[in-house]
């Protein structure tokens, strides 16, 4: 497991996190919330989603180049978004 790669994946997914409160105002675990399960997300998401569809692969084989970088910030920032927009839900409807 690469350092730089996980940090990237959970930037991206605290990233993605931030997004999903923008983009949803009634459903939203809060500003520092959504940041904290996007981290979660992306990391756990980049971790366990990236060598599952072949992605783990190339960044292993070729160090950290531009190509590597952008597919941390893919899968972090939408498995990061993911996950906040699930917890979200999850949190709201059983709120009522």
């Amino acid at each position: 497991m690469d350092i730089t790669q996980l940090l990237i994946q959970l930037i991206s997914g605290a990233i993605g996190g931030q997004a999903v409160n923008s983009a949803t105002k009634n459903d939203s675990l809060g500003t520092i919330g959504n940041i904290i399960t996007g981290a979660l997300g992306g990391g756990l998401g980049g971790q366990v989603l990236g060598p599952l569809i072949g992605l783990g692969t190339a960044a292993a084989n070729s160090g950290l180049d531009i190509g590597s970088i952008i597919q941390g910030f893919a899968t972090g920032g939408v498995s990061g978004g993911i996950l906040a927009l699930v917890a979200a839900l999850i949190k709201s409807k059983l709120a009522s």
